[in-house]
């Protein structure tokens, strides 16, 4: 099952570097969303990969 993890950020350069580094990590695309009228990204993973995408949206910051 999977679970959604969101995290705010501040710009658009902020949302766009935590998607590649998303990508680069292994998370599909379709599993990426970016809500920029909420200034939000949103993933879903399963539970067991909730670790991984806080320390990527640690590393950028994103609250």
């Amino acid at each position: 099952m999977n679970t959604t993890i969101n995290g705010a950020y501040d710009n658009h350069d902020q949302a766009k570097n935590t998607w590649d580094d998303l990508i680069a990590s292994g998370i599909p695309r379709d599993n990426i969303f970016i809500d920029e009228e909420a200034k939000v990204l949103k993933v879903s993973v399963p539970k067991e990969a909730e670790r991984e995408i806080r320390e990527i949206f640690e590393r950028h910051k994103l609250h």
